[in-house]
């Protein structure tokens, strides 16, 4: 759909994100006078090979957080190059980025300030077509809903004083709707509050939303929510199933995989029996991030031994990047790809990949960063790829909540065309 609108001004400014760091805020501003902006989030659980997230590095100024050179560089370079540019044109909006930055890894101008950018262009140009997002980047046959991984109980670098895995999620697969998914989710998480609260456990939330409980064990965190499904009153495996993401490279110290809370470490293989013994004794679906990110060999193990029984799902290992992509599907390594934009820093790398794992029999899941805003975008984009599959953190705190009531707002707008993925999500693709 042609506009006949362009790019008339582009504007960078620093921000803060849900943990009070800065964080780049892109506007975007057409010549007819029509606005949208978007704001880049930051994890701190980050691959090897994610683009770069550009930082000042200056001491002085919040600790060496800072991010003007990233907003410098979207207002001295990357606005010239952009002006005059149809606003629908996301492919060259998106070419003209990539071609300026140069590298690999956005290491000139910044992952934060190209998708800042190439986000804001996305949604001003759907405002001018008079779409939502989902539908703008999408097209006509988005309409399912994906099921919410709700990350409730928090450790690893997202939640100090927690268990050592990073995340403990509740996955409400069986519900017959996303509003009615999100609902048991809700219901479960406040049960699991009250839990907490009788075993005189702390109740003090994480970077994501989730409790950072202190446990006898990472396995205590299963028995924990196992109970509050039950509690809510809810059937585990049925209506409400299990997810973690070890994210193990937080654990690796000098060769082994080192769990502190359990006084122990583990090879490889031992977590790859590990993977095996809780998916025979707890609903789980979906395990993300159980081995190193430069560690195909096993991961391809993994797949083979546990794969038709449950997602492997890839994040530090693929970084939302199609030639890491290509290479694991290659190795048959994983069977799930975790979609992050700001790991590739443009939506159009971000679609090419997401789409390419689709193709060849992957699932994806679209997920939100420890360090969020009160952007979005993530939920359009995983009803625009019908992925079915969403992690946005805990259903507290306003940059999470924000996420899920916008997909309760989609749910709303689609009315008798949405779908929920339900189950159907985690049916093994390859």
């Amino acid at each position: 759909m042609a506009t006949s609108v362009s790019i008339a001004r582009v504007l960078g400014e620093e921000v803060l994100d849900s943990r009070g760091n800065p964080t780049v805020q892109v506007t975007v501003v057409l010549d007819d006078g029509s606005l949208s902006r978007a704001a880049v989030p930051s994890g701190a659980s980050t691959g090897g090979s994610e683009a770069l997230e550009l930082r000042d590095g200056d001491q002085h100024r919040y600790a060496g957080k800072g991010v003007t050179k990233a907003v410098r560089h979207v207002n001295e370079l990357i606005a010239p190059a952009l002006t005059g540019l149809p606003a629908d044109d996301q492919w060259r909006i998106d070419a003209t980025l990539i071609e300026l930055d140069g590298t690999d890894f956005k290491s000139r101008l910044g992952s934060n300030a190209t998708l800042g950018v190439s986000l804001a262009c996305a949604r001003v140009a759907a405002q001018v077509c008079h779409l939502p997002l989902f539908r703008y980047l999408g097209g006509d046959h988005a309409h399912v809903l994906p099921v919410p991984m709700l990350n409730v109980l928090n450790g690893g670098s997202h939640g100090n004083g927690g268990p050592d895995l990073q995340e403990f999620m509740l996955v409400p697969l069986g519900a017959p709707t996303f509003r009615e998914a999100l609902r048991y989710g809700v219901e479960t998480y406040h049960t699991l509050r009250e839990l907490l609260v009788e075993h005189h456990a702390p109740t003090n939330l994480g970077d994501e939303g989730g409790f950072v409980p202190m446990l006898s064990s990472n396995e205590a965190a299963l028995g924990m929510l196992m109970q509050a499904i039950e509690r809510a009153g809810y059937r585990p495996g049925e209506d409400i199933a299990l997810a973690i993401d070890f994210a193990a490279a937080g654990l690796w110290h000098d060769g082994q995989y080192r769990l502190d809370l359990e006084g122990r470490s583990l090879s490889a293989a031992e977590m790859i029996g590990l993977c095996r013994d809780w998916s025979v004794r707890y609903p789980l679906v979906s395990v993300e991030d159980p081995l190193m990110d430069n560690d195909w060999d096993n991961y391809a193990e993994l797949t083979r031994e546990l794969g038709n029984a449950m997602q492997i799902a890839g994040d530090d290992l693929f970084v939302s990047n199609r030639s890491f992509l290509v290479k694991g599907i290659a190795q048959r390594c994983c069977n799930c790809v975790i979609i992050k934009p700001n790991q590739v820093g443009t939506v159009t790398e971000t679609l090419n990949t997401a789409r390419m794992a689709l193709s060849a029999g992957y699932s994806c899941l679209v997920a939100h960063r420890s360090g969020e805003t009160e952007d979005t975008s993530i939920a359009d984009l995983a009803v625009a790829l019908n992925c079915g599959q969403i992690k946005a953190g805990a259903p507290a705190r306003g940059e999470r909540v924000a996420k899920y009531n916008r997909l309760l707002t989609i749910e709303g707008s689609l009315g008798a065309a949405a779908r929920y993925a339900g189950r159907d999500a985690f049916r093994p693709r390859r």
